[in-house]
């Protein structure tokens, strides 16, 4: 049901109960965890680990407090690691101006070289931005004609900050700060992200969400950021898991493209998928390249339209929903005589 994006299960503080720790994330319905690396040393470590369980995946990369010795030469390495099949991503690299371990012009090289490799290797960034986002956001922006794709993780910015970084076609994620007591403001961030552009993380063993603040952070409190999204966003949980696994889907190619929804409720209505087909060829659609809305996937062949009783089965009591709705990616009155007997 869940994706953790971001989680350090490197970390000595893992060592003595990593398998518990994983028992737990699956209980709480966490499907795949990923785990970015800090340096060439942990990369190592991400490979051993994720070599070792199915459902994790790895980032290779170098994080800023790290690039104070950085050396083009560690490209080659990275580069060797992301062969690997389990890499999905080349991170965490970025800019942190609120410690001062490495100086910014080093943190600033090794930042872009990172994103190149990225590039060339068509693999997406996972970003770490403190007290940096103006030069994050300019470095960014200067790669805006390529295939970059960069996941802004741990987002702590605040809404004009999230929508530049949006307008350029990338995704933001969030942890347990989200849940925090004096956090109001990044609530009001999270309100306006759109969740098909929303990823969700723990940042373990960091920022534990509450109520479990002062104890070591896990994959299985991803669970808590979801619901505080829910929360924000007014939706179900099982919304918020579907639309955030997709979006790590898509973006890593971690999980599965999930099934084919014939029908799917939003915000208590129940929207009934008859076809993909349509009379119309409008240029802004999805319907022939990612007919998924809020991680329904609405896509089928005509060779794949079930008959009237398959949707009369999934709809049951009418009296649940507030509306029942024809609408899919296609035209529903193509299938009139379908749309009659179910009505």
């Amino acid at each position: 049901m869940f994706i953790d994006t971001h989680a350090h299960l490197f970390y000595p503080n893992f060592k003595d109960d990593l398998d518990e720790v994983l028992s737990r994330a699956k209980e709480n319905g966490i499907d795949n965890i990923l785990i970015p690396a800090t340096d060439i040393a942990t990369a190592k470590e991400v490979i051993e680990l994720t070599g070792k369980y199915d459902f994790l995946y790895g980032a290779v990369g170098v994080h800023p407090h790290d690039s104070k010795d950085w050396d083009k030469s560690w490209l080659n390495q990275l580069k060797e690691f992301a062969a690997n099949d389990k890499i999905k991503a080349i991170g965490e690299i970025g800019l942190d101006y609120y410690y001062d371990f490495s100086p910014a012009e080093k943190q600033k090289e090794a930042f872009r070289d990172q994103i190149e490799l990225a590039i060339e290797l068509n693999l997406p960034v996972v970003v770490h931005a403190r007290e940096s986002d103006d030069d994050i956001y300019e470095i960014i922006k200067s790669y805006k004609s390529t295939n970059l794709k960069a996941q802004f993780h741990c987002f702590s910015g605040d809404k004009e900050k999230a929508k530049r970084l949006l307008e350029l076609g990338h995704y933001i994620s969030f942890t347990g700060n989200i849940t925090f007591k004096k956090a109001d403001e990044l609530r009001e961030v999270v309100k306006h992200i759109p969740l098909n552009k929303l990823m969700i993380e723990t940042d373990s063993p960091f920022l534990t969400p509450v109520p479990n603040r002062g104890k070591r952070n896990e994959p299985a409190y991803v669970k808590l950021v979801a619901e505080q999204i829910g929360r924000i966003h007014n939706i179900s949980l099982e919304e918020v898991g579907r639309a955030t696994s997709y979006n790590a889907f898509k973006f890593f190619g971690i999980g599965e493209m999930p099934k084919v929804s014939y029908t799917y409720q939003l915000n208590g209505n129940l929207y009934v998928n008859i076809t993909n087909r349509c009379n119309a060829d409008c240029y802004f659609c999805e319907r022939e390249n990612n007919a998924v809305l809020k991680g329904y996937n609405l896509s089928m062949k005509k060779s794949e339209e079930p008959d009237a009783e398959k949707y009369i089965q999934e709809i049951g009591d009418p009296k649940n929903y507030n509306e029942i709705i024809f609408c899919g990616y296609g035209e529903p009155t193509i299938r009139w005589e379908v749309v009659k007997e179910i009505s």
